[in-house]
């Protein structure tokens, strides 16, 4: 159940016309009252004899016992309360009592005292209600309204437990602005999926991902087919910037354009300048901007797992604007990752980036700059273009996507200790989507290894057995009963014919992060070696030799061993 408080208005008869007139787009049906503050009000959905004029004169009633300074400017203060889509429809009783119950939360109306302000409740849907209140009590003074927003969600969580719907988490005022009603019934007579504000939305956050300037955003908004308008000050100053779709248009025919603060709050002009300001690097007097060529697609991919790798230390351990900042600059990963991913995870990453959205914002101001390699990823990502499904860019797919998983977690884990809850649940259910974008980019590449691990010699499995139970006494025996133990074996087969120390790179691995989310260990230990190791993500194609006997102990092999062993 959602409450929102829209603007004050100044004309009770005009917020009436609209609430039982036909809607923006014909999408008010049967209008009619469910409560009012006196039982006897007209009401003119359902009675012939009523007339708005009647019910708008008897509301304003008590503004005309009130001098000009005691009146409230504006006077109509409006609610309207919303069920979600997989909420039971409720009965016009229940709607009564749930407008009853917000009014009086609301500080409206008073029933204990008699003196409250008169206000209507209108049903036109099945989903919603509004309430329309003249700010004028009966007894000359005027409602408390301090924190009336607070208080009617409050009793949102209430009457949510008490008929059975579905329990929402308590807000900060950070989300975006949700479909109205009109919104969602245009956009089914029109067949899409989601309205055009979500559309917009999300192109517009593919847009910023990784842009350095208003260059390269607006060049992105005309490519992804959006119309543009900017907002220009004498000066010549940009101020700010809307959007449509063509083919979104009102009933003149006219693009409808949304702001970018309407879309979402990081997504005002401002807010975005926030991010390219941060990007740039003063050195000595000369401020450049860290630019690079375009990476190949599982380069770029690569450098993302490495990079969402070191974001998780400062998620975990450094302070919240830092931390802040990180978590908003996953979000443009994930834009990024979805936008150029393969047909077989591009599904599941979407769902991740959109569900992702509402944990990139909270009330905690995030301090920019520091999140600049995880920006440089998501401009990696978006100029290498999109990744094949198959070879070393979807391994580098999986790899990423499973470092991104811990990341993201590890967000979920930050909101919920920050008593984010809307933040933290949408950062589990990105979570999710991730793991079904894992199990699909992987499943190839793991098959790869699993199968050149299981022709690996007697006596080199045993070696790898030992290693394991050396560098991770506690996880070995789980690790060798899951299924991906024979993947792990090759890799740390590969670890050690690269010339590495396969016990400490193992010991590092599995320390340095916990793995208690993890379905399969065997699997976060595959990349984080292949990647700490620098070895292809992608298997397939790499040499069999030291796989068929021993691993190689002389020569360039061993020195390298020696070295890695020294530098740690």
């Amino acid at each position: 159940m959602v409450p929102k408080i829209h603007k004050r208005g100044k004309r009770t008869i005009g917020l009436l016309y609209y609430l039982y007139g036909p809607g923006r787009a014909e999408e008010h049906v049967d209008p009619h009252l469910v409560a009012s503050w006196d039982h006897a009000a007209p009401d003119p959905g359902r009675d012939t004899e009523a007339t708005y004029r009647q019910l708008q004169q008897l509301l304003d009633q008590p503004l005309a016992l009130l001098t000009d300074d005691q009146r409230a400017k504006p006077h109509v203060w409006h609610l309207s309360v919303r069920n979600g889509p997989s909420d039971r429809t409720l009965s016009d009783e229940e709607w009564g009592d749930v407008a009853r119950r917000m009014v009086t939360a609301a500080g409206i109306d008073d029933p204990d005292q008699g003196a409250g302000c008169r206000w209507v409740a209108v049903r036109h849907a099945d989903d919603h209600i509004h309430i329309l209140a003249t700010l004028a009590r009966e007894d000359g003074y005027r409602p408390d309204l301090d924190r009336d927003a607070v208080r009617v969600q409050a009793e949102a969580r209430l009457l949510e437990q008490e008929l059975g719907l579905r329990r929402l988490k308590p807000g900060d005022g950070t989300a975006a602005q949700r479909p109205t009603s009109a919104e969602r019934h245009k956009a089914e007579r029109q067949g899409r999926e989601r309205t055009a504000r979500e559309e917009l939305r999300e192109t517009v956050r593919r847009a910023v991902a990784g842009a350095v300037g208003e260059e390269e955003f607006f060049g992105r908004l005309a490519a992804a087919g959006l119309l543009v308008k900017t907002r220009v000050a004498p000066s010549g100053d940009l101020l700010g910037y809307k959007v449509a779709l063509p083919d979104d248009r009102n009933k003149d025919g006219e693009p409808v354009y949304y702001p970018g603060a309407r879309l979402a709050p990081d997504l005002s002009l401002p807010r975005i300048r926030e991010r390219w300001s941060a990007d740039t690097v003063p050195q000595g007097d000369v401020t450049v901007r860290p630019l690079r060529r375009p990476a190949a697609p599982a380069t770029a991919r690569r450098s993302t797992a490495a990079v969402a790798w070191q974001a998780l230390l400062i998620v975990e351990q450094g302070e919240d604007g830092l931390a802040a900042a990180h978590i908003a600059a996953a979000g443009e990963v994930l834009d990024a990752l979805a936008k150029t991913s393969a047909a077989h995870t591009r599904s599941d990453l979407q769902q991740a980036a959109r569900a992702f959205e509402r944990a990139s914002r909270s009330r905690v101001r995030a301090v920019r700059g520091h999140d600049r390699a995880l920006r440089q990823a998501a401009r990696d990502l978006v100029h290498g273009g999109p990744a094949l499904g198959r070879g070393e860019d979807g391994a580098s797919t999986a790899m990423a996507i499973d470092m991104l998983f811990f990341l993201i977690t590890a967000a979920a884990h930050w909101h919920a200790r920050k008593g984010h809850a809307q933040q933290a649940e949408a950062a589990q259910q990105a979570a999710e989507h991730l793991r079904s974008a894992y199990r699909a980019a992987a499943v190839h590449p793991l098959a790869v290894l699993h199968q050149r691990g299981r022709r690996l010699s007697r006596p080199l499995l045993q070696r790898q057995t030992a290693v394991l139970r050396e560098a991770v006494p506690l996880l070995a025996e789980q690790v060798l009963a899951e299924q991906g133990w024979h993947a792990l074996a090759a890799t740390l087969a590969d670890v050690e014919a690269a010339g590495h120390d396969p016990v400490a790179l193992l010991a590092d691995a599995a320390g340095r992060r916990e793995l208690g989310t993890a379905e399969s260990i065997s699997d976060v230990l595959v990349w984080r070696l292949r990647r700490t190791a620098d070895l292809p993500a992608d298997a397939s194609g790499m040499p069999t030799t030291a796989h068929s006997g021993t691993a190689p102990s002389t020569g360039l092999a061993a020195e390298r061993g020696r070295r890695s062993r020294q530098g740690r």
